[in-house]
């Protein structure tokens, strides 16, 4: 396929890639391999070990020594950590080629200087361990090199306006990791208790693998950080505004124990709070209320009497893994609150247009589409976001900051439903050595309970996940037109009190992608649908995004675990996966035939885009973010 114009954020000396069987343009970042006669890991479930919880299947204390993700030292095992991301985001970005032997060299020309990364595991998919990475000469006892050290190498070599920004948040992002190991190395794993989601979405502790700064929270300070952030086990009360009724902008399509607005479903959460004459109450994430008081658009509203601040109010919310959604064990609602702080890439700020669209798929959903879904698929469904409230300011133009989503919580206290990405997420667990999954956790389980094998285990389980969460997804793009942007963050997936996947959930307002060519099918079910919510894209882009979202990051993301984590060899697993895509293409959807015949598929380029200073919510949906050319590993 043609490359879609976020290639065209590529600039100066910022190699284009081109993926293993295409040639490399000029710059290309040299990479050279230093042959040991110890072989690498390429997929054997059985590799010699790292750490003491390096798999069921893996004698402990052998091999390399310790993870450097269990280093005693937080900060260093934090820096370990920020080092493997930048140098697997290189790596990819990069298009850098498997090393013959244990010792990657990436040569960087603009510092004059190489780095020499020991390799622990090559993933297929892209979910490469690192170990050390020292400086090419450098005095043989001196330290390897950290995150930040390698972050001015990549900023160097890119040349871009956003390197020395990047520097500063792969610091950020370090300094902040160290804290959340630090703390769940003495604390208790899971104190909120039975409530299973909470738990899950509280154990990212290093976050997406492939992004160079995925703990930066630029904005934050450390008594802040404390209390907002879910790895820390955060919570707080709800800052509340009284604003006149007049300038109220809201929708609602809630239906779930019967129809009501916005306001209704918030007010026993408000219940104690007194409204001057005329006002509604809206809630708003604490550090955004303080920010929003030096907004000069807001200021203007307190000063002529059309918004009073309540201060805080009410009981504790809970940040799940998005930071600004927050959960109440218990409660009728989720809260999507707009929060200015830098996260990852993006201002986490509410878009009117994205309200308008958990709104109008929760309406496409009701004319009949979403019974025929789960006739089919009984055990997926999406979590809707059928209510939202809002301000204007008097001139008509919206408060940008002042608004919040109403989600359903489908969850009660025994529904174990996790993210993938909290469920792949290494994280340190009190009284038991080293860094585990809860992945890891479940197929040791189900090994011990059903006599199998580990690796037999894992592809059951994936076996299992395809059937119940990916094939919904596919079905809903054949038979619906659209298309979700299913990364392991917006994807949940329900487990047995065993441990096997039985059904899942999608979430994310932002995420939904109408196919062009189905536009007359869709305003047929829903008149006037995408007018305000522009979620229509062309099916060229729709085809690259959905192919990344939940083929790259999600379906072969969860493989790369399996086999990083070693609990399976990601060729077998790559064996089923091909197996599933052949049969699943009958259903219709175009992405089946897409990930089996395309040998180059188009992915994000998470490091490229910070380097690029991009801002993933802001612009047209096709050049919001850098996407480069690599193999696809059902191909290799």
């Amino acid at each position: 396929m043609n490359p879609t114009p976020a290639s065209e954020a590529d600039g100066p000396g910022i190699p284009q890639h081109r993926g293993q069987d295409g040639p490399a343009a000029p710059g290309r970042v040299e990479a050279t391999t230093v042959p040991r006669q110890k072989s690498v890991h390429h997929g054997d479930p059985t590799p010699p070990a790292y750490g003491p919880d390096s798999g069921p299947e893996t004698p402990a204390g052998q091999g390399r020594g310790p993870d450097p993700l269990d280093d005693p030292d937080p900060l260093r095992a934090a820096d370990a950590a920020g080092t493997e991301n930048l140098l697997r985001c290189w790596t990819r970005e990069s298009d850098l080629p498997r090393p013959d032997g244990d010792i990657l060299r990436i040569a960087f020309p603009a510092s004059g200087t190489a780095l020499l990364v020991r390799v622990l595991y090559w993933s297929a998919t892209g979910t490469h361990r690192f170990g050390a990475a020292v400086l090419e000469n450098a005095p043989a006892d001196g330290p390897p090199a950290d995150a930040a050290t390698v972050a001015v190498l990549i900023g160097r070599e890119g040349g871009e306006s956003g390197a020395g920004d990047l520097v500063a948040r792969v610091a950020d992002s370090v300094r902040h990791t160290a804290g959340f190991i630090e703390q769940r190395r003495r604390s208790p794993a899971d104190p909120a208790g039975a409530d299973l989601f909470l738990t899950a979405e509280q154990s990212l502790l290093l976050g997406h693998p492939l992004h160079p700064t995925p703990k930066s929270r630029e904005g934050l300070t450390e008594s802040e950080s404390r209390r907002y952030s879910p790895e820390l086990h955060g919570s707080f009360p709800l800052h509340w505004f009284a604003v006149d009724r007049s300038l109220i902008a809201t929708d609602s399509a809630w239906t779930e124990g019967g129809p009501a607005t916005a306001d209704e479903l918030l007010a026993p959460h408000a219940e104690g709070l007194t409204l001057p004459p005329g006002t509604v109450a809206v809630p708003v994430h604490p550090w955004q209320a303080a920010d929003l008081l030096h907004r000069p658009q807001v200021r203007a509203l307190a000063d002529t009497g059309l918004l009073h601040d309540l201060g805080p109010h009410g009981e504790h919310w809970h940040p799940t893994s998005s930071i600004r959604t927050v959960h109440r064990p218990g409660a009728r609602v989720m809260l999507k609150l707009s929060l200015g702080v830098r996260i990852t890439n993006s201002r986490r700020e509410n878009l009117r247009k994205e309200l308008h669209r958990g709104v109008e798929v929760h309406r496409l959903l009701s004319t009949g589409l979403a019974e025929r879904w789960q006739r089919e698929h009984p055990g997926f469904d999406i979590v809707r976001d059928p209510a939202w409230l809002a301000v204007d300011d008097p001139e008509g133009a919206p408060v940008t900051g002042l608004d919040v989503m109403l989600r359903h919580n489908p969850f009660g206290p025994g529904d174990d439903a996790a993210c993938i990405a909290g469920l792949t997420a290494q994280r340190p667990r009190p009284g038991r050595p080293g860094m585990r999954s809860r992945l890891a956790e479940a197929v040791s389980h189900l090994a011990a309970r059903t006599g199998r094998s580990t690796t037999a285990v894992s592809a059951e389980w994936f076996r299992r996940y395809l059937h119940h969460v990916v094939r919904p997804v596919l079905w809903l793009d054949a038979h619906g037109g659209v298309a979700l942007e299913a990364h392991q963050q917006n994807t949940l997936v329900l487990l047995d009190p065993d441990g096997w996947p039985v059904g899942g959930r999608y979430r994310d307002n932002q995420g939904y992608y109408f196919r062009d060519s189905r536009r007359a099918e869709l305003e047929q079910r829903l008149p006037g649908i995408g007018a305000v919510s522009d979620t229509f894209v062309s099916d060229p882009v729709t085809d690259e995004r959905f192919a990344y979202y939940l083929g790259i990051n999600n379906v072969l993301g969860l493989i790369g675990a399996f086999g990083a984590q070693r609990l399976a060899d990601e060729q077998e697993l790559l064996t089923v996966l091909r197996q599933f895509l052949t049969e699943t293409a009958e259903l219709g959807s175009p992405l089946p035939a897409y990930l089996l015949e395309n040998r180059q598929l188009r992915c994000k380029a998470n490091l490229l885009t910070r380097l690029h200073g991009l801002d993933e919510l802001v612009g047209p949906v096709d050049t919001q973010s850098v996407y480069v050319t690599i193999a696809n590993p059902l191909h290799s």
